[in-house]
């Protein structure tokens, strides 16, 4: 059986233990057996880690894409399960391999414009508000709303999958760019630029959103 056929039976095989926390042995004994030829082991990985995955996915893929996305987090993972040194948890390992996955589904993909209609007044308010927004905490605060959803996810299809990514990482989920830099596997200085520049794309397409609005609502 080949390594995606096998994990991905395995995942199939964990489905009904989403929450379930294996605690027989610890990560690391569990990884040593799994690398010295018992990859059943594997299961009890998949089994405590897949809800974390999920989650992880779930902020940065749409929510059609998780299952699959979170399959290949594993498959990923069991392939360079060798590579894991273990200076690090286990699970903040796994969330780098987790993050990147997400980047190579974007990468993957073409730029899907997701389809806006005039905006209402609730757009156009929360656009005022993002824009004005100086601080991380209000950009946050603001793009959590209700309204900002339809909006926010037209804006970030219009980024770079590594605009999009950094941009999420530092200044929606609130990482500090040392440890995004740690989950993509990049500087700190290019997540750093990254973040910046990622933040001033986002409020320039929403300006140019607004103008077009604007336009339509003139004629």
């Amino acid at each position: 059986m080949g390594y995606d056929v096998m994990v991905r039976h395995l995942v199939v095989g964990c489905s009904g233990f989403i929450g379930v926390q294996t605690l027989v042995s610890d990560d690391f004994e569990v990884i040593r057996q799994v690398l010295q030829g018992e990859i059943d082991r594997f299961a009890e990985l998949i089994a405590r880690y897949q809800q974390h995955v999920a989650k992880i996915a779930n902020r940065h893929v749409p929510s059609d894409h998780v299952e699959e996305v979170a399959h290949d987090v594993f498959v990923r993972v069991y392939t360079s399960l060798s590579s894991f040194s273990g200076q690090t948890p286990f699970e903040h390992w796994l969330s780098g391999v987790a993050v990147r996955t997400c980047y190579e589904f974007w990468r993957a993909r073409r730029r899907e414009e997701l389809p806006v209609s005039a905006l209402a007044t609730e757009h156009q308010a929360w656009m005022d508000h993002v824009l004005a927004a100086e601080s991380d905490d209000q950009f946050r605060e603001q793009v959590r709303r209700q309204e900002a959803s339809e909006l926010l996810q037209w804006a970030l299809s219009h980024l770079s999958p590594e605009n999009r990514l950094v941009l999420t990482l530092v200044h929606l989920d609130g990482y500090s760019v040392r440890e995004a830099a740690g989950l993509l596997g990049w500087t700190v200085v290019n997540v750093r630029v990254r973040a910046h520049r990622a933040r001033q794309l986002l409020r320039a397409l929403l300006l140019e959103r607004m103008r077009q609005d604007d336009d339509t609502t003139q004629r």
